[in-house]
Protein backbone atom coordinates (compact mmCIF):
# COMPACT_ATOMS: atom_id res chain seq x y z
CA UNK A 1 0.00 0.00 0.00
CA UNK A 2 2.46 2.71 1.00
CA UNK A 3 4.66 2.01 -2.56
CA UNK A 4 1.26 2.62 -4.16
CA UNK A 5 1.10 5.99 -2.41
CA UNK A 6 4.96 6.33 -3.10
CA UNK A 7 4.68 5.48 -7.17
CA UNK A 8 1.07 7.74 -7.09
CA UNK A 9 3.25 10.78 -5.76
CA UNK A 10 6.35 10.43 -7.99
CA UNK A 11 3.33 10.03 -11.16
CA UNK A 12 2.00 14.05 -10.00
CA UNK A 13 5.79 15.32 -9.27
CA UNK A 14 6.64 14.17 -12.81
CA UNK A 15 3.35 15.32 -14.23
CA UNK A 16 3.64 19.11 -12.79
CA UNK A 17 6.22 20.44 -14.72
CA UNK A 18 4.60 19.43 -17.93
CA UNK A 19 1.24 21.04 -16.49
CA UNK A 20 3.33 24.52 -15.72
CA UNK A 21 5.06 24.00 -19.16
CA UNK A 22 1.88 23.56 -21.09
CA UNK A 23 0.24 27.12 -18.82
CA UNK A 24 3.53 28.89 -19.89
CA UNK A 25 3.27 27.94 -23.52
CA UNK A 26 -0.82 28.97 -23.45
CA UNK A 27 0.14 32.40 -21.52
CA UNK A 28 2.99 33.13 -24.50
CA UNK A 29 1.05 32.12 -27.17
CA UNK A 30 -1.94 34.49 -25.58
CA UNK A 31 1.09 37.56 -24.51
CA UNK A 32 2.28 37.19 -28.58
CA UNK A 33 -1.33 37.35 -29.63
CA UNK A 34 -1.97 40.61 -27.77
CA UNK A 35 1.75 41.85 -29.01
CA UNK A 36 0.25 41.29 -32.61
CA UNK A 37 -2.98 43.28 -32.08
CA UNK A 38 -1.37 46.32 -30.35
CA UNK A 39 1.21 45.82 -33.12
CA UNK A 40 -1.98 45.67 -35.91
CA UNK A 41 -3.61 48.51 -34.47
CA UNK A 42 -0.92 50.87 -34.01
CA UNK A 43 -0.67 50.48 -38.07
CA UNK A 44 -3.88 51.89 -38.65
CA UNK A 45 -4.43 55.17 -39.31
CA UNK A 46 -5.95 57.38 -36.14
CA UNK A 47 -9.75 57.34 -37.74
CA UNK A 48 -9.85 53.67 -37.89
CA UNK A 49 -8.23 53.05 -34.35
CA UNK A 50 -11.21 55.64 -33.39
CA UNK A 51 -13.49 53.29 -34.81
CA UNK A 52 -12.60 50.57 -33.08
CA UNK A 53 -14.70 51.58 -30.00
CA UNK A 54 -17.37 52.19 -32.10
CA UNK A 55 -17.48 49.22 -33.21
CA UNK A 56 -17.42 47.62 -29.87
CA UNK A 57 -20.12 49.80 -28.57
CA UNK A 58 -22.47 48.76 -31.52
CA UNK A 59 -21.79 45.25 -31.85
CA UNK A 60 -22.43 45.55 -27.89
CA UNK A 61 -25.58 47.14 -28.17
CA UNK A 62 -27.53 45.31 -31.41
CA UNK A 63 -26.63 42.21 -28.88
CA UNK A 64 -28.74 44.30 -25.84
CA UNK A 65 -31.50 44.53 -28.61
CA UNK A 66 -31.95 41.45 -29.80
CA UNK A 67 -31.93 39.92 -26.07
CA UNK A 68 -34.30 42.59 -24.96
CA UNK A 69 -36.72 43.06 -27.90
CA UNK A 70 -37.34 38.82 -27.96
CA UNK A 71 -40.76 38.44 -28.74
CA UNK A 72 -43.10 36.57 -26.01
CA UNK A 73 -43.46 32.74 -27.14
CA UNK A 74 -47.64 33.12 -27.87
CA UNK A 75 -46.28 35.17 -30.94
CA UNK A 76 -45.21 38.54 -32.03
CA UNK A 77 -46.17 40.62 -28.83
CA UNK A 78 -49.60 41.71 -27.53
CA UNK A 79 -51.72 44.56 -29.90
CA UNK A 80 -49.80 47.68 -27.48
CA UNK A 81 -46.75 46.45 -28.08
CA UNK A 82 -47.03 46.41 -32.26
CA UNK A 83 -48.95 50.04 -31.19
CA UNK A 84 -45.70 51.03 -29.71
CA UNK A 85 -43.70 49.63 -32.52
CA UNK A 86 -45.72 51.73 -35.24
CA UNK A 87 -45.45 54.51 -33.05
CA UNK A 88 -41.75 54.30 -32.50
CA UNK A 89 -41.17 53.67 -36.26
CA UNK A 90 -43.20 56.84 -37.02
CA UNK A 91 -41.32 58.62 -34.75
CA UNK A 92 -38.11 58.16 -36.25
CA UNK A 93 -38.91 58.60 -39.24
CA UNK A 94 -40.88 62.04 -38.46
CA UNK A 95 -37.23 62.83 -36.69
CA UNK A 96 -34.72 62.14 -39.09
CA UNK A 97 -36.96 63.80 -42.17
CA UNK A 98 -36.85 66.46 -39.75
CA UNK A 99 -33.17 66.66 -39.17
CA UNK A 100 -33.08 66.46 -43.45
CA UNK A 101 -34.96 69.60 -43.08
CA UNK A 102 -32.82 70.97 -40.16
CA UNK A 103 -29.80 70.44 -42.56
CA UNK A 104 -30.83 72.76 -44.92
CA UNK A 105 -30.12 75.65 -43.11
CA UNK A 106 -26.18 74.80 -44.22
CA UNK A 107 -27.39 74.59 -47.48
CA UNK A 108 -29.06 77.90 -48.12
CA UNK A 109 -25.85 79.31 -45.70
CA UNK A 110 -23.60 78.14 -48.97
CA UNK A 111 -25.66 78.78 -51.74
CA UNK A 112 -26.18 82.69 -50.20
CA UNK A 113 -23.02 82.80 -49.31
CA UNK A 114 -21.26 82.14 -52.69
CA UNK A 115 -23.84 83.96 -54.69
CA UNK A 116 -22.81 86.82 -52.98
CA UNK A 117 -19.83 89.18 -52.47
CA UNK A 118 -16.58 87.77 -50.58
CA UNK A 119 -16.76 90.82 -48.20
CA UNK A 120 -20.59 90.16 -47.06
CA UNK A 121 -19.67 86.36 -46.27
CA UNK A 122 -19.42 86.57 -42.59
CA UNK A 123 -22.85 88.29 -42.92
CA UNK A 124 -24.71 86.34 -44.79
CA UNK A 125 -23.28 82.94 -42.69
CA UNK A 126 -23.74 85.03 -39.08
CA UNK A 127 -27.36 85.44 -39.84
CA UNK A 128 -28.26 81.76 -41.68
CA UNK A 129 -26.52 80.73 -38.27
CA UNK A 130 -28.59 82.60 -36.02
CA UNK A 131 -32.35 82.68 -37.74
CA UNK A 132 -32.61 78.75 -36.85
CA UNK A 133 -32.20 79.82 -32.91
CA UNK A 134 -34.29 82.61 -32.87
CA UNK A 135 -37.09 80.72 -34.64
CA UNK A 136 -36.72 77.90 -32.06
CA UNK A 137 -37.75 80.50 -29.37
CA UNK A 138 -40.22 82.06 -31.50
CA UNK A 139 -42.00 79.03 -32.83
CA UNK A 140 -42.08 77.38 -29.10
CA UNK A 141 -43.21 80.76 -27.44
CA UNK A 142 -45.88 81.82 -29.63
CA UNK A 143 -45.82 80.65 -33.43
CA UNK A 144 -46.89 76.82 -33.00
CA UNK A 145 -49.97 78.08 -30.92
CA UNK A 146 -51.10 80.17 -33.35
CA UNK A 147 -50.47 77.96 -36.01
CA UNK A 148 -51.84 74.63 -34.96
CA UNK A 149 -53.80 75.59 -31.52
CA UNK A 150 -57.00 75.21 -31.25
CA UNK A 151 -59.07 78.61 -31.73
CA UNK A 152 -60.94 79.48 -34.77
CA UNK A 153 -60.47 79.68 -38.69
CA UNK A 154 -57.73 82.68 -38.66
CA UNK A 155 -55.63 81.68 -35.55
CA UNK A 156 -54.70 79.52 -32.63
CA UNK A 157 -55.45 80.39 -28.94
CA UNK A 158 -53.79 77.65 -27.41
CA UNK A 159 -50.76 76.31 -26.85
CA UNK A 160 -48.64 78.62 -25.61
CA UNK A 161 -44.61 77.51 -25.19
CA UNK A 162 -46.35 74.04 -25.85
CA UNK A 163 -47.92 73.74 -22.86
CA UNK A 164 -51.85 72.45 -22.76
CA UNK A 165 -53.49 69.29 -22.14
CA UNK A 166 -52.36 66.49 -24.77
CA UNK A 167 -52.24 62.99 -25.55
CA UNK A 168 -50.43 62.64 -28.23
CA UNK A 169 -49.57 60.10 -30.22
CA UNK A 170 -53.39 59.36 -29.66
CA UNK A 171 -55.33 60.47 -32.93
CA UNK A 172 -58.92 61.00 -34.28
CA UNK A 173 -61.43 60.70 -32.12
CA UNK A 174 -59.27 58.86 -29.07
CA UNK A 175 -56.97 62.37 -29.61
CA UNK A 176 -57.32 65.05 -26.35
CA UNK A 177 -55.53 67.83 -26.30
CA UNK A 178 -55.40 71.39 -27.49
CA UNK A 179 -53.10 70.99 -30.70
CA UNK A 180 -56.79 69.27 -32.77
CA UNK A 181 -55.09 70.09 -36.06
CA UNK A 182 -52.60 67.47 -35.95
CA UNK A 183 -54.47 64.97 -34.46
CA UNK A 184 -54.58 62.85 -37.78
CA UNK A 185 -50.57 61.76 -36.90
CA UNK A 186 -49.86 59.43 -34.45
CA UNK A 187 -46.37 60.86 -32.92
CA UNK A 188 -45.54 62.40 -29.32
CA UNK A 189 -46.14 66.20 -29.36
CA UNK A 190 -42.43 67.30 -29.37
CA UNK A 191 -41.60 65.23 -32.67
CA UNK A 192 -44.69 67.31 -34.18
CA UNK A 193 -43.15 70.23 -32.79
CA UNK A 194 -39.73 69.66 -34.03
CA UNK A 195 -40.53 68.58 -37.52
CA UNK A 196 -43.17 71.97 -37.84
CA UNK A 197 -40.61 73.69 -36.21
CA UNK A 198 -37.54 73.38 -38.87
CA UNK A 199 -40.24 74.40 -41.66
CA UNK A 200 -40.68 77.91 -40.03
CA UNK A 201 -36.75 78.37 -39.80
CA UNK A 202 -36.88 77.45 -43.81
CA UNK A 203 -39.45 80.39 -44.65
CA UNK A 204 -37.31 82.81 -42.30
CA UNK A 205 -34.21 81.80 -43.97
CA UNK A 206 -35.71 82.47 -47.39
CA UNK A 207 -35.22 86.35 -46.80
CA UNK A 208 -31.96 86.42 -45.97
CA UNK A 209 -30.74 86.31 -49.35
CA UNK A 210 -33.22 89.01 -50.60
CA UNK A 211 -31.61 91.33 -48.37
CA UNK A 212 -28.25 90.28 -48.46
CA UNK A 213 -24.99 92.89 -48.68
CA UNK A 214 -27.00 96.23 -46.99
CA UNK A 215 -29.41 95.13 -44.50
CA UNK A 216 -28.68 95.89 -40.45
CA UNK A 217 -27.89 92.57 -38.83
CA UNK A 218 -30.61 93.64 -35.86
CA UNK A 219 -33.49 94.30 -38.15
CA UNK A 220 -32.99 91.09 -39.87
CA UNK A 221 -33.32 89.68 -36.59
CA UNK A 222 -36.33 91.57 -34.98
CA UNK A 223 -37.87 90.74 -38.20
CA UNK A 224 -37.49 86.95 -38.52
CA UNK A 225 -38.76 86.74 -35.27
CA UNK A 226 -41.89 88.38 -35.96
CA UNK A 227 -42.15 86.85 -39.21
CA UNK A 228 -41.59 83.18 -37.21
CA UNK A 229 -43.89 84.44 -34.22
CA UNK A 230 -46.94 85.94 -36.13
CA UNK A 231 -47.40 86.42 -40.04
CA UNK A 232 -45.90 82.81 -40.78
CA UNK A 233 -48.03 80.98 -37.91
CA UNK A 234 -51.24 82.92 -38.93
CA UNK A 235 -51.37 81.87 -43.02
CA UNK A 236 -50.05 78.86 -41.61
CA UNK A 237 -53.24 77.68 -39.24
CA UNK A 238 -55.21 78.84 -42.30
CA UNK A 239 -54.00 75.95 -44.32
CA UNK A 240 -52.59 73.35 -41.88
CA UNK A 241 -54.66 74.47 -38.64
CA UNK A 242 -57.73 73.61 -40.03
CA UNK A 243 -58.31 76.65 -40.63
CA UNK A 244 -60.82 78.77 -43.47
CA UNK A 245 -58.43 77.86 -46.36
CA UNK A 246 -58.62 73.86 -45.06
CA UNK A 247 -62.09 73.96 -44.92
CA UNK A 248 -62.66 75.26 -48.51
CA UNK A 249 -60.75 72.55 -49.96
CA UNK A 250 -57.46 74.30 -50.18
CA UNK A 251 -54.62 71.39 -50.37
CA UNK A 252 -50.64 72.58 -49.77
CA UNK A 253 -49.14 69.04 -48.96
CA UNK A 254 -45.50 70.41 -47.87
CA UNK A 255 -45.62 74.37 -48.21
CA UNK A 256 -45.68 75.90 -51.78
CA UNK A 257 -47.43 78.37 -50.43
CA UNK A 258 -47.47 77.78 -46.17
CA UNK A 259 -43.48 77.69 -46.57
CA UNK A 260 -41.86 79.01 -49.67
CA UNK A 261 -44.57 81.79 -51.09
CA UNK A 262 -44.78 82.98 -47.16
CA UNK A 263 -41.00 83.62 -47.10
CA UNK A 264 -40.93 84.95 -50.90
CA UNK A 265 -43.53 87.36 -50.21
CA UNK A 266 -41.52 88.85 -47.05
CA UNK A 267 -38.01 88.77 -49.13
CA UNK A 268 -39.68 90.80 -52.04
CA UNK A 269 -41.10 93.31 -49.33
CA UNK A 270 -37.57 93.60 -47.84
CA UNK A 271 -36.01 93.84 -50.80
CA UNK A 272 -38.61 96.28 -52.46
CA UNK A 273 -38.56 98.61 -49.29
CA UNK A 274 -34.56 98.55 -48.86
CA UNK A 275 -33.81 99.57 -52.31
CA UNK A 276 -31.18 97.97 -54.51
CA UNK A 277 -27.19 97.71 -53.68
CA UNK A 278 -24.94 100.50 -54.41
CA UNK A 279 -23.99 100.77 -58.08
CA UNK A 280 -26.53 98.05 -58.90
CA UNK A 281 -28.08 100.20 -61.47
CA UNK A 282 -26.61 102.72 -63.36
CA UNK A 283 -27.92 104.57 -65.83
CA UNK A 284 -31.17 102.51 -66.14
CA UNK A 285 -29.14 99.59 -66.65
CA UNK A 286 -28.32 95.94 -64.39
CA UNK A 287 -24.63 96.10 -63.63
CA UNK A 288 -23.74 92.59 -62.35
CA UNK A 289 -22.17 91.86 -59.24
CA UNK A 290 -20.64 88.61 -59.41
CA UNK A 291 -21.08 86.15 -56.53
CA UNK A 292 -17.41 85.12 -55.22
CA UNK A 293 -17.26 81.29 -54.76
CA UNK A 294 -19.65 79.04 -57.03
CA UNK A 295 -18.21 76.25 -55.89
CA UNK A 296 -19.99 76.31 -52.55
CA UNK A 297 -22.71 77.79 -53.77
CA UNK A 298 -23.52 74.53 -55.52
CA UNK A 299 -22.76 72.79 -51.97
CA UNK A 300 -25.38 74.45 -51.31
CA UNK A 301 -27.75 73.58 -53.96
CA UNK A 302 -26.50 69.94 -53.31
CA UNK A 303 -27.27 69.99 -49.72
CA UNK A 304 -30.77 71.67 -50.58
CA UNK A 305 -31.97 68.98 -53.06
CA UNK A 306 -30.89 66.57 -50.14
CA UNK A 307 -32.79 68.25 -47.86
CA UNK A 308 -36.06 68.63 -49.75
CA UNK A 309 -36.36 64.30 -49.51
CA UNK A 310 -37.22 65.05 -45.71
CA UNK A 311 -38.98 68.00 -46.42
CA UNK A 312 -41.92 66.67 -49.30
CA UNK A 313 -41.92 62.80 -48.02
CA UNK A 314 -41.29 63.95 -44.04
CA UNK A 315 -44.65 65.51 -44.54
CA UNK A 316 -46.75 62.27 -44.19
CA UNK A 317 -45.52 62.21 -40.96
CA UNK A 318 -45.59 58.47 -40.66
CA UNK A 319 -44.00 55.41 -41.95
CA UNK A 320 -46.25 54.83 -44.90
CA UNK A 321 -45.40 53.61 -48.40
CA UNK A 322 -46.46 57.13 -50.26
CA UNK A 323 -42.67 58.26 -49.08
CA UNK A 324 -41.14 56.36 -52.18
CA UNK A 325 -44.01 57.93 -54.74
CA UNK A 326 -43.37 61.44 -52.87
CA UNK A 327 -39.42 60.98 -53.02
CA UNK A 328 -39.29 59.87 -56.28
CA UNK A 329 -42.04 63.24 -58.00
CA UNK A 330 -39.57 65.54 -55.97
CA UNK A 331 -36.81 64.27 -57.72
CA UNK A 332 -37.89 64.28 -61.03
CA UNK A 333 -39.23 67.90 -60.27
CA UNK A 334 -36.15 69.08 -59.32
CA UNK A 335 -34.17 67.42 -62.56
CA UNK A 336 -36.26 69.02 -65.14
CA UNK A 337 -36.34 72.09 -63.84
CA UNK A 338 -32.71 71.99 -63.49
CA UNK A 339 -32.49 70.74 -67.21
CA UNK A 340 -35.25 73.28 -68.19
CA UNK A 341 -33.31 75.91 -67.19
CA UNK A 342 -30.23 74.88 -68.34
CA UNK A 343 -31.25 75.17 -71.77
CA UNK A 344 -33.70 77.89 -71.45
CA UNK A 345 -30.97 79.90 -70.19
CA UNK A 346 -28.25 79.00 -72.74
CA UNK A 347 -31.00 80.71 -75.54
CA UNK A 348 -31.80 83.77 -73.62
CA UNK A 349 -29.01 84.42 -72.12
CA UNK A 350 -26.30 82.98 -74.20
CA UNK A 351 -24.76 80.12 -71.92
CA UNK A 352 -25.73 77.94 -69.78
CA UNK A 353 -25.45 79.62 -66.30
CA UNK A 354 -24.29 77.69 -63.50
CA UNK A 355 -26.63 79.96 -61.22
CA UNK A 356 -29.64 79.87 -63.32
CA UNK A 357 -28.49 75.57 -63.30
CA UNK A 358 -29.17 76.05 -59.75
CA UNK A 359 -32.16 78.19 -59.52
CA UNK A 360 -34.05 76.01 -61.96
CA UNK A 361 -33.48 72.79 -59.72
CA UNK A 362 -34.49 74.96 -56.58
CA UNK A 363 -37.31 76.13 -58.97
CA UNK A 364 -38.36 72.68 -59.62
CA UNK A 365 -38.03 71.83 -56.07
CA UNK A 366 -40.07 74.68 -54.89
CA UNK A 367 -43.20 73.51 -57.15
CA UNK A 368 -43.38 70.34 -56.69
CA UNK A 369 -43.56 70.65 -53.22
CA UNK A 370 -47.35 71.09 -52.42
CA UNK A 371 -48.43 68.62 -55.22
CA UNK A 372 -45.82 66.21 -54.59
CA UNK A 373 -48.35 63.30 -53.02
CA UNK A 374 -51.07 64.26 -55.02
CA UNK A 375 -49.43 63.96 -58.83
CA UNK A 376 -48.27 60.87 -61.03
CA UNK A 377 -44.78 60.97 -61.96
CA UNK A 378 -45.42 62.57 -65.70
CA UNK A 379 -47.04 65.44 -64.47
CA UNK A 380 -44.79 66.36 -62.06
CA UNK A 381 -42.11 66.11 -64.77
CA UNK A 382 -44.04 68.86 -66.62
CA UNK A 383 -44.57 70.91 -62.94
CA UNK A 384 -40.76 70.79 -62.80
CA UNK A 385 -40.05 71.64 -66.51
CA UNK A 386 -42.30 74.53 -66.38
CA UNK A 387 -40.62 76.09 -62.74
CA UNK A 388 -37.15 75.76 -64.69
CA UNK A 389 -38.66 78.05 -67.48
CA UNK A 390 -40.42 80.46 -65.13
CA UNK A 391 -37.60 81.22 -63.28
CA UNK A 392 -34.95 82.28 -65.79
CA UNK A 393 -37.44 84.87 -67.24
CA UNK A 394 -38.72 86.06 -63.53
CA UNK A 395 -34.97 86.36 -62.20
CA UNK A 396 -34.67 88.81 -65.14
CA UNK A 397 -37.79 90.62 -64.89
CA UNK A 398 -37.07 91.24 -61.27
CA UNK A 399 -33.96 92.84 -62.29
CA UNK A 400 -35.59 94.92 -64.92
CA UNK A 401 -37.81 97.01 -62.68
CA UNK A 402 -34.93 97.15 -60.28
CA UNK A 403 -35.82 94.62 -57.46
CA UNK A 404 -32.36 93.82 -56.43
CA UNK A 405 -32.58 90.63 -54.99
CA UNK A 406 -28.79 88.85 -54.94
CA UNK A 407 -30.03 85.19 -54.62
CA UNK A 408 -33.27 85.17 -56.73
CA UNK A 409 -34.77 83.88 -53.73
CA UNK A 410 -38.40 86.00 -54.90
CA UNK A 411 -38.19 84.04 -57.83
CA UNK A 412 -37.52 80.29 -56.64
CA UNK A 413 -39.80 80.41 -53.68
CA UNK A 414 -42.59 83.15 -54.40
CA UNK A 415 -43.06 82.83 -57.76
CA UNK A 416 -42.22 79.04 -58.65
CA UNK A 417 -44.02 78.61 -54.93
CA UNK A 418 -47.53 80.23 -56.55
CA UNK A 419 -46.59 77.81 -59.55
CA UNK A 420 -46.78 74.97 -57.42
CA UNK A 421 -49.68 75.37 -55.57
CA UNK A 422 -51.53 76.43 -58.49
CA UNK A 423 -50.43 72.70 -60.34
CA UNK A 424 -52.32 71.17 -57.33
CA UNK A 425 -55.38 72.40 -59.04
CA UNK A 426 -54.15 71.49 -62.79
CA UNK A 427 -52.50 67.90 -61.98
CA UNK A 428 -53.69 66.32 -59.00
CA UNK A 429 -55.24 62.50 -59.40
CA UNK A 430 -58.32 63.20 -57.47
CA UNK A 431 -58.99 60.40 -54.54
CA UNK A 432 -58.47 56.58 -55.82
CA UNK A 433 -57.81 57.06 -58.91
CA UNK A 434 -55.96 55.09 -61.80
CA UNK A 435 -52.65 54.82 -59.45
CA UNK A 436 -54.77 55.39 -55.97
CA UNK A 437 -52.38 58.02 -54.54
CA UNK A 438 -54.86 58.74 -52.16
CA UNK A 439 -58.01 57.72 -50.35
CA UNK A 440 -61.16 60.29 -49.86
CA UNK A 441 -60.57 63.25 -47.79
CA UNK A 442 -56.87 62.78 -47.74
CA UNK A 443 -56.14 65.03 -51.15
CA UNK A 444 -57.65 67.42 -53.71
CA UNK A 445 -60.47 66.65 -55.96
CA UNK A 446 -59.41 65.34 -59.84
CA UNK A 447 -57.26 68.83 -61.67
CA UNK A 448 -58.52 70.73 -63.80
CA UNK A 449 -56.26 68.97 -66.90
CA UNK A 450 -57.37 65.49 -65.46
CA UNK A 451 -61.51 66.12 -66.42
CA UNK A 452 -62.40 67.37 -62.77
CA UNK A 453 -63.22 70.86 -63.94
CA UNK A 454 -62.30 73.95 -61.86
CA UNK A 455 -63.74 72.76 -58.40
CA UNK A 456 -60.04 72.06 -57.04
CA UNK A 457 -58.52 74.87 -58.85
CA UNK A 458 -60.82 77.79 -57.52
CA UNK A 459 -59.27 77.09 -53.61
CA UNK A 460 -55.82 77.27 -54.63
CA UNK A 461 -56.19 80.40 -56.46
CA UNK A 462 -58.06 82.20 -53.74
CA UNK A 463 -55.60 80.67 -51.29
CA UNK A 464 -52.94 82.23 -53.21
CA UNK A 465 -54.28 85.49 -52.89
CA UNK A 466 -55.26 85.51 -49.76
CA UNK A 467 -51.79 84.21 -48.05
CA UNK A 468 -50.00 86.62 -50.35
CA UNK A 469 -52.24 89.98 -49.77
CA UNK A 470 -52.56 89.23 -46.32
CA UNK A 471 -48.08 88.52 -46.03
CA UNK A 472 -47.83 91.20 -47.99
CA UNK A 473 -49.64 93.77 -45.22
CA UNK A 474 -47.91 92.28 -42.65
CA UNK A 475 -44.43 92.27 -43.84
CA UNK A 476 -45.03 95.63 -44.83
CA UNK A 477 -45.87 97.16 -41.86
CA UNK A 478 -42.80 95.36 -39.90
CA UNK A 479 -40.61 96.65 -42.49
CA UNK A 480 -41.96 99.94 -42.10
CA UNK A 481 -41.63 99.99 -38.40
CA UNK A 482 -38.31 98.72 -38.21
CA UNK A 483 -36.88 101.66 -41.09
CA UNK A 484 -38.89 104.75 -39.20
CA UNK A 485 -37.33 103.21 -35.29
CA UNK A 486 -34.13 101.81 -36.04
CA UNK A 487 -33.16 102.61 -40.46
CA UNK A 488 -33.16 99.37 -41.91
CA UNK A 489 -30.22 99.53 -43.67
CA UNK A 490 -26.19 100.23 -43.31
CA UNK A 491 -24.70 102.93 -44.22
CA UNK A 492 -23.15 103.35 -47.63
CA UNK A 493 -19.44 103.91 -46.34
CA UNK A 494 -20.41 100.22 -44.68
CA UNK A 495 -21.89 99.20 -47.78
CA UNK A 496 -18.97 99.81 -49.66
CA UNK A 497 -16.36 98.50 -47.04
CA UNK A 498 -18.49 95.40 -46.50
CA UNK A 499 -20.91 94.39 -43.80
CA UNK A 500 -18.53 91.67 -42.60
CA UNK A 501 -16.15 94.80 -41.34
CA UNK A 502 -18.60 96.94 -40.89
CA UNK A 503 -21.78 94.99 -38.89
CA UNK A 504 -18.93 92.21 -37.40
CA UNK A 505 -15.67 93.59 -36.78
CA UNK A 506 -14.36 90.38 -38.56
CA UNK A 507 -13.33 88.62 -42.40
CA UNK A 508 -14.64 85.86 -43.92
CA UNK A 509 -11.08 85.17 -45.96
CA UNK A 510 -8.58 87.33 -44.22
CA UNK A 511 -5.86 88.70 -46.24
CA UNK A 512 -7.64 88.25 -49.36
CA UNK A 513 -7.84 90.53 -52.46
CA UNK A 514 -11.30 92.11 -52.69
CA UNK A 515 -12.65 92.15 -55.84
CA UNK A 516 -14.22 95.25 -55.14
CA UNK A 517 -11.82 99.00 -56.09
CA UNK A 518 -12.14 102.20 -53.37
CA UNK A 519 -15.77 102.62 -54.75
CA UNK A 520 -16.57 99.31 -53.52
CA UNK A 521 -18.86 98.79 -56.88
CA UNK A 522 -17.10 96.07 -59.08
CA UNK A 523 -16.18 96.86 -62.64
CA UNK A 524 -18.39 94.82 -64.67
CA UNK A 525 -16.24 94.92 -68.11
CA UNK A 526 -13.47 92.83 -65.48
CA UNK A 527 -15.14 89.75 -65.53
CA UNK A 528 -16.10 90.60 -69.31
CA UNK A 529 -19.95 91.43 -68.94
CA UNK A 530 -21.86 93.66 -70.96
CA UNK A 531 -25.08 95.80 -70.89
CA UNK A 532 -27.77 93.78 -72.31
CA UNK A 533 -31.65 92.13 -71.39
CA UNK A 534 -31.12 89.58 -68.83
CA UNK A 535 -27.89 91.01 -66.84
CA UNK A 536 -28.79 89.79 -63.22
CA UNK A 537 -27.26 90.24 -60.18
CA UNK A 538 -26.62 86.48 -59.76
CA UNK A 539 -26.11 85.66 -63.34
CA UNK A 540 -22.19 86.17 -63.90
Amino acid sequence: MKLKIKQQKRWRDKRRPYSASRYARSSVRTNTFFAQLHKAIKRLSPTWRACIPLSIFIVLGWGYAAVAQDAPAGGLGTPQDLIDLRVGLDTLWVCVAAFLVFFMNAGFGMLETGFCRQKNAVNILAKNLIVFALSTVAFWAIGFALMFGDGNAFFGTNGWFLTGADNSPATGDAYQGVFSALNWTGVPLGAKFLFQLVFAGTAATIVSGAVAERIKFIDFLIFSLLLVGISYPITGHWIWGGGWLAEAGFWDFAGSTVVHSVGGWAALMGAAILGPRLGKYQDGVSVAMPGHNMSIAMLGCLILWLGWFGFNPGSTMAVSPSIAHIALTTNIAASTGGIAATIVAWVYLGKPDLSMIINGILAGLVAITAPCAFVSLPWAAVIGLIAGIIVVFSVTWFDKIHIDDPVGATSVHLVCGIWGTLAVGLFAEGPGGALNLYEEGAGPIRGLLLGGGFGSLWPQIIGVLSVGGFTVLLTTIFWYILKVTLGIRVTPQEEIEGLDIGEHGMEAYSGFLKEADASGIADPSAYGATRRPGDVSSTY
